[in-house]
């Protein structure tokens, strides 16, 4: 990689991070301003940092009204908008901001929230449609918008900005992020690592380099949080800043000088990727969860023992087998992937994208991956349900988006023919945990439990449910080492 640098010597030639922790004064002041944060999280990876906090998969105005009216700080909106076309990802935006402002309106005491717009750390995601989408809604439906604050930092995922660069980690070497593959990507691709000329791309110009403002590292770690503020309150309507950050600590200088800058009138629209919602809430490091922690070991049943999980409903733990289902395509989960096969007691369903795609054979296909799971899982096994790994495109952004939305559907389609319950589900791809959440499981309301390893969530499913209180571990496709799926799966084998 031609513009690679060492981290540590990139790292050694910045300042030093701001010396105080400011997580304390940010919890303090997220609980006196009961400013709701909502985040609208363009695939359900983005809970990979929190834990606590509620998902909602519908968002219509009594719904969104009950949760301004609980006492937590912040609550997810699950739109999948990365999986759809621009045009509906728009259309999902404009319909969230409009049932916002109607639910605020209608809980008094408290109606003020801010938004986050959470997007992957590589870049990807529909900007800047979606941010004009939300931003000219929540402002009237005109052509007036709020300023952008872009933050695609995420240090557990080894994605750093510096020097308005977006650097992706690859062992000891900060690649930049448009000579990594995340810039190949076929709908989502751009040519540009310094976030102002991203910015420039993906606006069409609209937007010059020039013109995008920026918070330095030097900012957030010399200059400090008022100073900070200074530069949020002084943003002009529908300009765009970025914010760089190598460290938690520049994060958490950003999100308490945020805080106070919302408290003093600002309405910045927040882009950013998943760690900048926890400095937001003032979330300290958690251990990982573990299958315990759901809840209380209830007597044993005649068949298998029973676990009373946070929703106060019953789920199996010994006596049936897991399930995971694995859709992402990237390299990272097929190595993943690989790597959990190699275990001897794992029941393999492979799924052939180029059949599924043809229609004549994909119906006794899914109908035979249905029989096989079902009784893998009644045998005790470990079902792995794959799609094949040779990537298949269309000509063109949207044409490979709606092959990928027909591989999700087939997915969906063999879980909701799924009758076993599992002892959990392990649901491998953004788009797929998504599409399998809402679609095959029937997700309306979940709790994000924690992360069962670092940056992989867990969320306990609901009584609405297909499979009420299931474990349900959301794995993001470019997460975690080789071993990390068998080592989820793992995780289920005391």
């Amino acid at each position: 990689m031609s513009g690679g640098v060492n981290k540590a010597e990139l790292f050694a030639s910045l300042p030093p991070v701001w010396p105080e922790d400011l997580l304390p004064r940010i919890r303090e002041g997220v609980a006196k301003s009961r400013r709701k944060v909502v985040v609208l999280d363009d695939d359900p990876t983005g809970t990979q940092t929190v834990y606590d906090v509620p998902v909602l998969t519908t968002w219509q105005p009594e719904e969104l009204a009950r949760e301004f009216a609980n006492d937590l700080p912040c609550f997810y909106l699950l739109t999948n908008t990365r999986a759809f076309p621009p045009a509906e990802a728009v259309r999902i935006n404009q319909e969230i901001a409009r049932n916002l402002t109607k639910a605020a309106m209608r809980s008094a005491g408290r109606n003020d929230f801010v938004v986050v717009s959470r997007s992957d750390s590589t870049l990807h995601g529909h900007f800047p449609a979606e941010t004009d989408a939300l931003g000219r809604t929540l402002m009237g439906g005109g052509t007036q918008k709020p300023p952008v604050l872009l933050v695609p930092y995420f240090e557990a995922g080894g994605r750093y900005t510096v020097k308005d660069v977006h650097y992706v980690a690859e062992g000891e070497e900060l690649v930049p992020a448009a000579e990594t593959p995340f810039a190949r990507d076929a709908a989502f691709g751009y040519r540009h690592s310094n976030l102002c000329a991203w910015v420039e791309e993906k606006t069409g110009g609209t937007v010059r380099a020039a013109e995008v403002r920026s918070i330095s590292l030097d900012d957030l770690r010399v200059a400090g949080p008022d100073a900070v503020k200074a530069q949020l309150l002084s943003l002009r309507e529908g300009e765009v800043c970025i914010a760089n950050a190598a460290a938690p600590r520049d994060l958490e200088v950003l999100a308490w000088a945020a805080l106070q800058a919302e408290s003093a009138g600002s309405r910045v629209l927040y882009r950013t990727a998943a760690s900048f919602v926890a400095a937001r809430l003032g979330l300290a490091p958690r251990e990982l969860w573990q299958p315990i922690m759901v809840g209380r070991v209830a007597p044993r049943a005649p068949q298998s023992q029973v676990e009373l999980g946070a929703h106060g409903v019953t789920r199996p733990t010994n006596g049936t087998g897991g399930l995971t289902i694995v859709g992402s395509y990237v390299p990272k989960t097929t190595t993943q992937l690989e790597r959990l096969l190699v275990r001897g007691a794992v029941e393999r369903v492979e799924i052939p994208v180029e059949k599924i795609l043809d229609a004549p054979q994909r119906g006794m296909l899914l109908r035979h991956a249905v029989e096989q799971a079902n009784a893998g899982i009644r045998a005790g096994r470990d079902v792995v349900v794959f799609t094949s790994r040779t990537l298949v495109t269309g000509h063109g952004a949207e044409a490979s988006l709606a092959i990928g939305h027909q591989v999700s559907e087939a997915l969906v389609e063999l879980l909701r023919g799924i009758e076993a319950q599992p002892r959990y589900l392990i649901a491998k791809g953004g788009i797929t945990s998504s599409d399998l959440a809402t679609r095959g499981l029937g997700v309306k309301r979940t709790m994000v439990m924690g992360q069962i390893l670092p940056r992989i969530p867990v969320w306990e499913l609901g009584a609405e449910t297909k499979f009420p209180g299931l474990p349900y571990v959301v794995f993001p496709g470019n997460v975690g080492g080789p071993d990390a799926l068998a080592d989820a799966v793992n995780k289920f084998h005391p």
